[in-house]
């Protein structure tokens, strides 16, 4: 069996964990013009922008390579959260399992942290660990925070 681990990390953000929830959910196609220098488009595959279990496309900037990743989304209301669930791309050639969660957490009125957690393993020992891919995932919601306060 090839190696595998668990990435928590949280970032802080401010506004309201719901607009930021709602963004993450339901509002990729934004993410292109609000974040473009790691985005560069997101497109629904199968389903709808919002519905659990679409399928939606990334083309993505990583350590400055041009990426796509092609993920199933997993909607958890009741706790804010949302699951990436890795299928095809890039990430996927070194890893057998990717997923991200990102959990949006209301601590008081004035703070709210996304915590995000990668669970993944490799699909040979030989493959690198994925902590470029969380490096880049921490950035996209710290990048993504500022965007989410404008449209408020």
């Amino acid at each position: 069996m090839a190696t595998s681990g668990t990435y928590v990390t949280e970032v802080p953000l401010k506004g309201s964990a719901e607009k930021h929830y709602k963004r993450w959910k339901t509002e990729n196609h934004l993410f292109p013009d609000a974040i473009g220098h790691h985005i560069q488009g997101v497109t629904v595959h199968e389903g709808e922008w919002d519905s659990h279990g679409s399928i939606k496309i990334w083309n993505y900037t990583c350590d400055g390579k041009a990426e796509v990743f092609k993920e199933r989304r997993e909607i958890d209301d009741e706790n804010n959260a949302v699951t990436f669930r890795g299928l095809e791309g890039h990430v996927m050639e070194a890893l057998k399992v990717y997923d991200v969660i990102f959990q949006f957490i209301q601590k008081s009125p004035d703070d709210i942290i996304c915590k995000i957690t990668m669970i993944w393993e490799k699909r040979t020992d030989d493959s690198p660990e994925p902590i470029n891919y969380m490096k880049f995932v921490k950035s996209l919601v710290a990048d993504m925070d500022h965007h989410v306060l404008k449209a408020t």
